[in-house]
């Protein structure tokens, strides 16, 4: 399915994006803490919406 040449491709691809995701989160980490510190709020408020939904489907 996958020759040796497509093989060799992903690997270094996957090998080269991970590297290059990891400098660009280390250059971004001061930006992101400040941006982001209270995101998890937003995150229990969406679970509560969602499970509020799902009540209101499941039992009317």
């Amino acid at each position: 399915m996958f020759s040796g040449g497509r093989l060799i491709f992903v690997v270094f691809f996957i090998i080269v994006f991970t590297i290059g995701m990891i400098y660009a989160y280390r250059q971004d980490l001061k930006t992101i803490r400040h941006q982001y510190s209270k995101i998890y709020l937003v995150f229990i408020a969406l679970m509560v919406f969602l499970l509020i939904l799902y009540m209101l489907v499941k039992f009317l």
